[in-house]
C-alpha cells in the first residue's frame, strides 16, 4: 500500500493564495454586474476633476481618479483615489519659476 505524499507548506500557502485571488477575482466580477439595487454591488465612476466647495473645503479637491462605492446589504463604503490630489499643491510649489533667459 503506497502512502501519499505529504503536502509542504509552501504549497499549502501557493494554493491557498491561489484560491484567495480566484475567490477575490470573482467577487469582484459578479459585485460589478450586479443591479445597483441588489444586496451587494459595486459602482467605480472615473473622475475628470473635483473642484466643488466641498471637495475644496475638506481637501478633497483632485484630478484624474476614482470613486469607488461598494454595497453590502445595508453597509455602504466609499473610496476615492486621485492621481494628482490639489490639496497637495501649495501656494509656493505653484509659483511660476520666472524666465530661464
Amino acid at each position: 500500500m503506497a502512502f501519499p505524499t505529504p503536502v509542504t507548506l509552501r504549497q499549502r500557502l501557493a494554493r491557498t493564495l491561489a484560491g484567495t485571488l480566484i475567490f477575490l477575482a470573482a467577487l469582484i466580477s459578479v459585485g460589478l454586474a450586479a443591479p445597483a439595487d441588489g444586496l451587494f454591488s459595486i459602482d467605480i465612476r472615473p473622475v475628470f476633476l473635483r473642484l466643488d466647495a466641498a471637495s475644496l473645503a475638506q481637501s478633497r479637491a483632485g484630478a484624474l481618479g476614482l470613486d469607488v462605492d461598494i454595497r453590502i446589504w445595508t453597509l455602504r463604503l466609499h473610496f476615492t483615489w486621485s492621481a494628482v490630489p490639489m490639496a497637495a499643491l501649495t501656494p509656493s510649489t505653484t509659483k511660476p519659476m520666472g524666465s530661464l533667459l
